[in-house]
């Protein structure tokens, strides 16, 4: 489910603004990203601090995958299906609002994945007309059931006359933006409990767009990623008031699609197969280990800041994430974060640090950004979340995680930009 919006199309969390007012040899890497362990950390071998996948809905366990989502790993399949309705005429054509979505949002998934998953649409390029008006189906964001059945029973039978769906991993509904009864906050990926079978294929989930031309920015990249099973990180208040970005604020885009920060958690990548086993470290025992963490958004002609303050393009194969496991099904994460990539707007660098319970639902608050400046906020005027806008450890500072007693120290940064730091699991004394 999507982050709703004001009246102007913006989050309600807007308000703030004003208010608040892999590849190198395995010596070469051991030598480059695990410096001088002095203590158990484990780059190869991460069973211990993998959280066991639960039964929640988009749980953040990563030691199996469920296998009832497609794995985005190399190419993907998307077919766009745009539907129109007898009680309005479209003002634009399926061309326009494909381009809203495409090709950015393959973009955002190539440099998120360092290569690893092309997201491909396939636009059918014409509107089919729905049987009903649009304010037959009730859309809305809360959309009862029974409207929402009939919603996607009609879209099937009007696009499996065109769409072999056996063909496609992803599928778009694309309701047109100005017809009266659409509510572009209804935007969600539908999960279904019986599949629709169609083509030879069970279709479990669907995308349905009701989003307004033009859209908001990566409002379908945030409803792919829960076709690929990742969670809602956004807080969703019970009485419809407050902020709704404190978990995460600018730092996934599964929080929010404004963010400034809006690449996936280092953890996210990991689950989603985009991470080598070596990039991930586990870090055990209670005594200091230092190593060097990539940024998180260095890959392939990804540049990245070096020591001297000009780019560096040789980062991409080391280590991405350090995990300090705090619990039977919680850990914390560490990466670096800089100004590059999906994240060229991003409001602060350094180490951020995250909590992950993979018993906590979608929604629930399976991520927590920890803030390691408390008292202090950043970037107001355009921050989703400004209390968390400066939440990275930055270079030179050392952070003691609340209720956890584990410490990190930002050291330095390496002449290709990579940052060295050194992370105790257990502060005693």
């Amino acid at each position: 489910m999507r982050v709703p919006r004001t009246a102007s199309g913006g989050q309600p969390v807007h308000k703030l603004r004003s208010t608040a007012a892999v590849c190198t040899t395995l010596s070469a890497l051991a030598a480059t990203s695990i410096l001088g362990g002095r203590s158990s950390a484990e780059p190869f071998s991460t069973a211990a601090c993998a959280l066991h996948r639960t039964d929640v809905h988009h749980s953040e366990g990563v030691d199996t995958w469920n296998a009832a989502y497609p794995r985005p790993i190399g190419t993907v399949d998307a077919v766009m299906v745009f539907l129109s309705f007898p009680d309005a005429t479209p003002r634009t054509s399926p061309a326009e609002l494909t381009a809203d979505y495409f090709p950015a949002t393959s973009r955002y998934y190539q440099q998120a994945s360092y290569g690893r998953l092309t997201l491909r649409p396939h636009p059918l390029g014409h509107w089919l007309r729905m049987p009903r008006p649009s304010t037959a189906y009730a859309i809305r964001r809360d959309w009862d059931v029974d409207d929402r059945a009939a919603y996607l029973r009609d879209a099937f039978a009007v696009a499996d006359k065109e769409v072999d769906f056996s063909r496609y991993q992803v599928v778009y509904f694309v309701a047109d933006p100005d017809a009266p009864g659409v509510d572009s906050d209804a935007t969600k990926v539908v999960n279904l409990d019986t599949p629709v079978h169609v083509d030879g294929t069970d279709v479990r989930r669907v995308v349905t767009v009701f989003e307004k031309h033009p859209p908001d920015h990566l409002v379908l990249a945030h409803e792919t990623g829960h076709v690929f099973d990742l969670p809602d990180l956004y807080r969703r208040p019970t009485d419809g008031k407050g902020a709704w970005d404190t978990h995460v604020g600018d730092w996934d885009l599964m929080g929010s699609q404004f963010g400034l920060a809006p690449d996936l958690l280092a953890w996210h990548k990991w689950k989603l197969g985009w991470l080598e086993p070596r990039q991930v470290v586990c870090v055990r025992g209670a005594r200091p280990t230092r190593l060097t963490l990539e940024p998180l958004e260095a890959g392939p002609g990804v540049p990245v800041q070096g020591a001297a303050g000009t780019p560096s393009f040789g980062l991409g194969h080391g280590v991405k994430l350090a995990i300090v496991r705090t619990g039977p099904d919680s850990a914390l994460g560490f990466e670096a974060r800089d100004a590059a990539g999906n994240d060229r707007a991003a409001c602060r660098q350094g180490v951020l640090v995250y909590r992950i319970s993979s018993g906590a639902a979608s929604g629930g608050g399976p991520v927590a950004v920890v803030d390691a400046h408390p008292h202090t906020e950043a970037c107001w005027e355009n921050s989703v979340y400004p209390p968390l806008a400066d939440a990275p450890v930055a270079l030179g500072e050392s952070f003691t995680v609340p209720g956890e007693g584990v410490r990190v120290e930002v050291e330095g940064r390496t002449a290709s930009g990579a940052w060295t730091v050194s992370i105790t699991p257990a502060v005693t004394g």
